[in-house]
């Protein structure tokens, strides 16, 4: 059933951005920790620009919640890495949210990696982006 007038819905977590109207996000989904980077968005945006937050989740453990893992995400645009966010376990202080504004220009391949500490299918991290975009 949908909405009258009411179009782009949300269809689950993918590598995708997805455009609804003026606004954009891409959600990863719960990752399992491995102990090699892997690709969790990977897109090329459109004729517009965009500007939004990017939120790390760092790893948490599903059968013990107390339990934490660092957690990296790798940003990069055009095949350049323009931001390393990393959360939880690096110091006792470690925040397990992180955010990051990102401004991405039309026409940008962007790619988000984790790279998560340890091997685990129950330490599980994810990941947001989302924001406005803007045409001309």
């Amino acid at each position: 059933m949908s909405i009258l007038g009411v179009s782009n819905t949300f269809t689950g977590p993918a590598e995708a951005l997805e455009i609804y109207g003026n606004f954009a996000a891409a959600y990863t989904g719960l990752q399992a920790s491995t102990t090699t980077a892997f690709t969790v968005l990977s897109f090329t945006t459109g004729n517009y620009l965009f500007v939004g937050e990017f939120q790390l989740n760092g790893a948490v453990d599903a059968a013990d919640p107390t339990q934490t893992k660092q957690t990296n995400a790798t940003i990069k645009l055009n095949g350049t890495a323009v931001s390393l966010i990393t959360s939880g376990n690096v110091s006792i202080d470690a925040p397990m949210t992180v955010t990051q504004a990102l401004l991405i220009p039309p026409y940008t391949e962007v790619t988000v990696e984790f790279d998560m500490d340890g091997t685990n299918t129950n330490i599980l991290a994810s990941a947001s982006l989302i924001g406005r975009i803007y045409k001309d």
